[in-house]
């Protein structure tokens, strides 16, 4: 693939990439931020319809307010 080089070790095992960053840097970002996104602790999550509910109620009160 144009822009990826693959390190082998001793077996020919690939072991590493190096990633030509002019090529791939935008991509390569998003991959990052993927890793360090798996990285930190799940936090909880909310269902879409749960937080439509919410933020419909929140903007009738401020109608109301």
């Amino acid at each position: 693939m144009k822009g990826i080089q693959y390190v082998t070790d001793d077996t020919g095992k690939q072991t590493a990439a190096l990633v030509d960053l002019e090529e791939w840097g935008e991509l390569w970002q998003d991959f990052l931020d993927g890793l360090e996104a798996e990285r930190e602790p799940k936090e909880p999550s909310v269902s879409w319809n749960s937080l439509k509910i919410e933020m419909e109620g929140d903007v009738r009160a401020s109608v109301r307010a």
